[in-house]
């Protein structure tokens, strides 16, 4: 008796997951249209303006990285956004009689049905067209896609067997959260690129593209290239490479399938060991203060460790403040006055205070009676954010000071840098009570519906009051530098920015202290409502 084949089987499985969850809502089908239509726009354009690349002289330096980031990209798809396609998860499976090996063929089959894979398709068909010469490269660049798009395809499955068990916990929906900090950061490092690219010309991508050309899926498309210069042995070679990349790939997702098919799931273990174990403190609460001020750091400490939408918030704002001063010193650009991007980046996480309490925070709201509670409240979250935030802006001002050489200027620096967190950290406790938002714990919205005109005026209107809170430190920085013997005074403003920026500080916190006591119904009302 033959056995079915399950290939058929698992593509219409496929569709059908497709049509249906387009059913679930109307909503859901117009985001899915409209996103279709924007990939499939973008690969077309992509594919035009690649095929405008043949002939320039650098074209396949520029090909051989695009197909590299594309194979990253999947790679590092299911990581981000593991609810995307319901069959990465393979545990769905396990209850059914199939072997892993075949099951790895109808898997792979079926992962070809979607936009992901045409955009792929479309990408490597115009990176040939761009950089095939002759008959015989195009008969080699047909032949090269296709393992160039199962190797991105056979990559994503591997990284998701590999991790299916963390993308299906709680640390998995983390690092989902987390995907914004990587755009963020890319869409930075793209832009520094573009610039260099742009004052350089693209032979700058030559030496990346000569080591790049050897990494699969690259290394399929440097074969067309290789056979327009005629060199048939290497094309040999990285076509090679690139068959011998895809069987590596199926033999480890194979692997990962058997294991996940016939070993039992640790979590649904019994932690015998584990819950035997006495929970010993980490020793973080013994080094803050005592009382109500320690306990309100360790609890905002906490936060900003494991709940997932404060840790997305923090490791933007370290990133991004880290970013853009070194990377504008690196470029010989910059200022060491950019530095104070980093205090600023970090002082926005001071607005909107209660809102990552969510509706928790009604047992904080219990234990405020009197403005003077409300005040060590704020006063101990100013102090967590400043643990982190004082040695983070300090050291991110020497680094840009030692790239730029520019050493004279550090105090002036690190005082603008100290008075514009202390105006931020002012404004934040204000805003916090007069503005309160909820941010929702489920998907990537961070406003809750109908609380997005409440955001804008906490950040954006907090920001600009800060930035004149700031206007005479500014001055004062102004009129040392222009002025004939201010250059010998200028350490000065180290000593007055920290000072005036703690007078800031404890000024916000005294005037906020009184309206988060009188406005604790208004501000649970409003955390609560996401």
């Amino acid at each position: 008796m033959s056995t079915p084949a399950i290939t058929p089987v698992f593509v219409r499985l496929k569709l059908s997951l497709l049509r249906n969850g387009l059913r679930q809502s109307g909503g859901r089908k117009a985001a899915y249209i409209t996103s279709a239509v924007f990939a499939l726009l973008f690969a077309a354009l992509q594919l035009i303006g690649l095929i405008a690349l043949r002939g320039h002289a650098h074209a396949e330096s520029v090909v051989i990285l695009a197909v590299a980031v594309l194979g990253l990209g999947w790679a590092v798809m299911p990581l981000f956004f593991p609810s995307g396609d319901e069959t990465l998860d393979p545990t769905r499976l396990v209850m059914l009689p199939l072997r892993p090996r075949p099951l790895v063929g109808a898997l792979l089959t079926a992962s070809l049905v979607g936009i992901g894979p045409l955009f792929t398709l479309c990408l490597l068909a115009g990176s040939v067209i761009a950089v095939a010469r002759g008959g015989a490269a195009f008969v080699v660049g047909v032949v090269a896609v296709v393992p160039a798009l199962l190797v991105c395809v056979a990559l994503a499955r591997a990284v998701a067997a590999a991790n299916v068990r963390l993308l299906t916990s709680r640390k998995g929906r983390d690092l989902a959260v987390l995907s914004g900090i990587v755009i963020a950061i890319g869409a930075q490092v793209v832009n520094f690129g573009a610039q260099r690219l742009g004052a350089s010309g693209l032979g700058e991508l030559d030496p990346v593209a000569e080591v790049l050309r050897w990494v699969p899926p690259a290394s399929a498309i440097g074969a067309v290239h290789a056979v327009s210069e005629g060199s048939y042995g290497l094309a040999l070679a990285q076509l090679a490479l690139t068959a011998g990349a895809l069987v590596a790939l199926l033999a480890l997702w194979s692997r990962h399938l058997t294991r996940l098919m016939t070993s039992p799931d640790g979590s649904t273990l019994p932690g015998a060991g584990a819950a035997a174990r006495k929970r010993t403190s980490t020793g973080l609460g013994r080094l803050l203060p005592p009382g109500r001020t320690g306990t309100v750091m360790e609890r905002s400490l906490r936060y900003v460790w494991r709940d997932p939408k404060t840790k997305a918030a923090w490791v933007t704002s370290l990133a991004i403040g880290l970013i853009v001063p070194v990377f504008n010193a690196w470029q010989g650009t910059g200022s060491v006055y950019f530095a104070c991007f980093a205090a600023g980046m970090l002082g926005i996480q001071m607005y909107n205070q209660f809102g990552q309490d969510t509706s928790a925070f009604w047992m904080v709201a219990m234990t405020i009676s009197s403005s003077r509670d409300a005040y060590v409240e704020l006063r101990a979250r100013a102090y967590a954010l400043l643990l982190i935030t004082l040695p983070y802006a300090t050291l991110v001002t020497v680094v840009t000071t030692a790239m730029l050489g520019d050493w004279h200027r550090l105090p002036e620096a690190l005082g603008l840098s100290f008075a514009l967190l202390g105006a931020m950290l002012a404004t934040g406790a204000w805003t916090s009570a007069r503005f309160p938002y909820s941010i929702p714990q489920e998907g990537y919205k961070n406003v809750a519906p109908g609380q997005t005109g409440l955001a804008w005026i906490s950040i954006f209107g907090g920001m600009v009051a800060a930035a004149l809170l700031c206007a005479p430190v500014i001055a004062l920085t102004i009129w040392l530098n222009v002025s004939a013997d201010g250059g010998d005074w200028a350490w000065l403003l180290l000593p007055v920015g920290t000072a005036y920026g703690a007078a800031l500080t404890a000024a916000g916190l005294k005037l906020a202290a009184p309206r988060t006591a009188r406005r604790l119904p208004e501000i649970l009302a409003a955390v609560s409502k996401g």
